[in-house]
């Protein structure tokens, strides 16, 4: 007995010893590693990587840009089966440990000594923060230390929930998804509140291994582990047996998800990168940063579904180039091998990949992908005449047999009516952008048919001749200079031999006919350009190209000859847009931009755009400041409160009179009321202007308008510059993508009248001669003038003389 007591001693005193050795051990580390240990504080305002995220302005996601998809999640909005699911599989005493389970370490010691291999319960959830914060992943002895002791500190400073917020948003989950939510987004395509109780044990159990237990590449080991977590959770009493049994049936249906946008604006989400990159540097792709543009969902929505029509319009008009590829070598491998094929190949477009299986008379069996299998019927693809030229098609298609084969690759989509039709992705190119007047707002932008496709974006990059677009701003010009839109001037035949032109230059007008004498008003209604050529030749190359400046357009855009009347020079969609604009708002310069606010990861603005104003009423307002008036005069003008200086509304410069301004607009609403615009009257609105625009040989079509509220351009053309083919005019090709993006984007929009400012008068005339005359003249229209130029009661009454002769078809020599 006294030597059973002797030993007990002696094992006392060993064991007493070692706790001894071991705290001081445990302290001289913790004195050695302390002192490099990093500030827990820093934990209460942790900076996660988050992602350059883009906005429309109503709050719509258009983008992310960064190398982790990671989205927040405050720790109320964790569904309590998420939090249960990740204690059972990484930490069930986590609620009950200081940050350190020595229960756990004890455990994993034992299972290290007796198999030699590492087991589960050596790592907190608050060891891993530690880890994932602030410590490097090397395996080391002086690692685990420093992670013990940062566990400990972190439970000091933060609350069990923080740390569990904390942990829940920063752990690596696999496909670059960090946190809960964006690995719900990656795998499930769902918010992390609508995860079903098998799919939050999926997540749950990937920190252990993000790649191993992947439930899209590792499908069988996710399906383990998964089932291992449940039961953990049936064995903590964290879930019923019935829902343990229903959950564990269940099987694997994770997929990779794309992100979510809400809409599709890819160029100008490229625009706001390469800002943002020019303004933050590489921070962008991590500090959080959201940026809200002036983008319209509603009008970009509809400005896509406008230009696609558009070109697949224009595509089906000229014929069809045949089938992408054939695969006929591995039709009868089966659909499990057409289903590698077509996974590889992505929508372009809208416009899906298929690979046709049976080929009838007048029906066609295409597979598209994952045993989907559509019809396409004669319907569908009659319209499919073999492409030869943009000026020729193939014989009438009496067949299918005729364009298609088994085995051929093609491309269909669903139309509106969700009908499915045979199509191909268009060789034309194609642009639409629109902005507010008043701003400069950019309100909706694409660039391209598909920007994976091609980034190229042509509503900014694009130079190309605008055409007969280009004439309203020579026909201000020329009002500036005292032309009336009464004034006369001859179309009739003009030979130009000028060096600049480099040989004698015939210019005709589209018809090949002459009108003779032509008011300037039905001349740029019926796009004369006779008359714009004379025109110009009256008023001055060089005056023309300094008035220009005041549309914003400068001199290496335009050519310096007579064929700048009919718009040889080069232009962007977006400058084409941003010059109707000062006709639109009444005369003022505007600057387009795209960046409405920029937040920061807390989401405190650091930028708010201060854009310049069209603001006739406030120049009415200081107009009145600046002369002696009475108190009811002032008093008709309302004023706003004082703003700080920094909130102070800048005012856009005035550039064109706004009697110009208005004359333009009348004789561009003509265009469309009856002129080569008229294809827009089926919007049903009177309060439309704009310009068609097409170029030698229809090379490009153009067609540019807008109301008080919104100016738009679309542009169609091929990338490589070469003729569009025969009609294919800016009234045919370009016209319809703008009216049909302007009547979604005027919906609801009330019809805003053009309001008349001082300083005009309104006159009848006689349409022949444009001269004053009275109220009984039989066929007399009513015209505009700015006060002072109004014509005379005879035949002789308005300028230029020399240009009012008759309509002789001899032309006009000029060296």
């Amino acid at each position: 007995m006294t030597r059973f007591i002797k030993i007990l001693r002696y094992l006392a005193a060993a064991l007493f010893a070692a706790m001894t050795a071991g705290i001081i051990v445990l302290t001289a580390t913790y004195l050695y590693l302390a002192p490099g240990l990093p500030e827990i504080d820093t934990l209460k305002n942790a900076k996660l990587t988050l992602p350059l995220r883009v906005y429309a302005r109503d709050g719509d996601l258009i983008a992310e840009f960064g190398k982790e998809r990671r989205t927040p999640v405050r720790y109320s909005n964790v569904p309590d089966l998420m939090i249960k699911a990740f204690l059972a599989a990484e930490d069930d005493r986590f609620f009950h440990h200081p940050g350190v389970d020595y229960q756990g370490l004890l455990r994993a010691a034992v299972h290290l000594i007796k198999t030699g291999r590492k087991g589960q319960g050596g790592s907190t959830i608050t060891m891993q923060v530690a880890r994932n914060f602030f410590l490097t992943r090397e395996k080391t002895f002086l690692r685990k230390f420093n992670e013990i002791f940062l566990s400990l500190k972190i439970e000091h400073k933060l609350s069990k929930k923080e740390i569990l917020e904390l942990y829940l948003n920063a752990i690596y989950l696999g496909n670059r998804s960090y946190g809960i939510q964006a690995a719900s987004q990656v795998y499930y395509g769902k918010n992390v509140h609508e995860l079903t109780l098998p799919e939050i044990a999926m997540i749950a159990g990937l920190p252990k291994a993000p790649s191993r237990f992947n439930p899209v590449i590792n499908p069988e080991r996710a399906l383990i582990r998964r089932n291992y977590v449940l039961s953990r959770m049936r064995e903590l009493d964290f879930i019923s047996e019935e829902d343990y049994q229903a959950a564990r049936a269940t099987s694997v249906v994770a997929s990779l998800h794309g992100l979510r946008l809400q809409v599709e604006a890819p160029y100008i989400a490229e625009m706001v990168r390469s800002e943002m990159l020019k303004r933050y540097g590489n921070d962008i792709y991590s500090r959080g940063f959201r940026v809200y543009t002036t983008i319209d969902s509603q009008s970009q929505v509809a400005a896509n579904k406008a230009l696609r029509k558009a070109l697949l319009d224009y595509d089906r008009r000229h014929g069809y180039r045949g089938a992408e590829r054939n695969f006929i070598e591995v039709l009868e491998l089966g659909r499990e091998q057409w289903d590698r094929i077509l996974q590889d190949i992505p929508a372009v477009g809208g416009l899906e990949a298929g690979i046709v299986e049976v080929v009838e008379d007048k029906k066609v069996h295409v597979y598209l992908t994952k045993d989907k299998e559509i019809v396409l019927d004669w319907e569908a693809m009659e319209w499919a005449r073999s492409f030869i030229d943009v000026n020729q098609r193939g014989p009438v298609l009496k067949s299918a047999t005729k364009i298609l084969s088994p085995g051929d690759l093609i491309r269909v989509y669903k139309n509106d009516k969700g009908k499915w039709l045979l199509s191909q992705i268009p060789n034309v190119a194609g642009a639409l952008v629109s902005l507010t007047p008043r701003d400069g707002g950019i309100t909706a932008l694409v660039g391209g048919f598909d920007y994976f496709h091609s980034k190229f974006n042509r509503a900014t990059q694009a130079r190309r001749q605008p055409g007969s677009s280009f004439k309203p701003f020579v026909y201000a010009a020329g009002l500036a200079k005292g032309f009336t839109p009464a004034s006369v001037i001859n179309d009739a035949p003009v030979v130009f031999n000028d060096p600049a032109l480099e040989g004698v230059w015939r210019p005709e007008n589209y018809s090949s006919k002459f009108y003779g004498p032509t008011r300037l008003r039905e001349a740029l209604v019926h796009s004369r350009n006779l008359v714009s050529i004379r025109l110009l030749r009256e008023i001055g190359i060089g005056y023309t190209a300094r008035y220009l400046k005041r549309f914003g357009i400068t001199s290496n855009m335009i050519q310096r000859d007579l064929t700048l009347a009919l718009g040889s020079g080069s232009i962007t969609p977006l400058e084409l847009a941003r010059a109707n604009a000062v006709i639109a708002n009444g005369g003022f310069m505007i600057n387009p931009y795209f960046i409405g606010r920029i937040e920061d990861d807390d989401g405190t603005v650091i930028f708010r755009a201060n854009p310049e104003i069209a603001c006739a009423e406030c120049e009415e307002r200081n107009a009145l400041k600046d002369v002696k008036t009475d108190n009811k005069a002032l008093a008709a003008v309302p004023e706003k409160p004082a703003e700080k200086e920094d909130e102070k509304p800048r005012l856009a410069k005035r550039t064109i009179s706004a009697q110009n301004a208005y004359l333009i607009n009348s004789m561009m609403r003509d265009v469309i009321r009856r002129g080569t615009g008229r294809g827009a009257l089926r919007l049903g609105r009177s309060d439309l202007a704009g310009k068609t625009g097409t170029t030698n040989d229809q090379r490009d079509a153009w067609f540019s308008g807008f109301n008080s509220e919104l100016v738009a351009t679309a542009w169609i053309g091929y990338d490589k510059v070469k003729p569009l083919g025969n009609r294919e005019t800016g009234g045919r090709a370009a016209l319809p993508m703008w009216v049909d993006f302007m009547g979604a984007a005027l919906e609801g929009i009330a019809e805003t009248p053009l309001k008349q400012p001082d300083g005009l008068v309104t006159v009848r005339i006689d349409p022949e001669t444009a001269c004053l005359v009275s109220s009984n003249t039989r066929d007399a229209i009513f015209e505009t003038f700015v006060a002072g130029t109004l014509p005379k009661g005879c035949a002789d009454s308005g300028r230029p003389q020399e240009t009012r002769k008759n309509s002789n078809t001899q032309p006009d020599v000029i060296f």
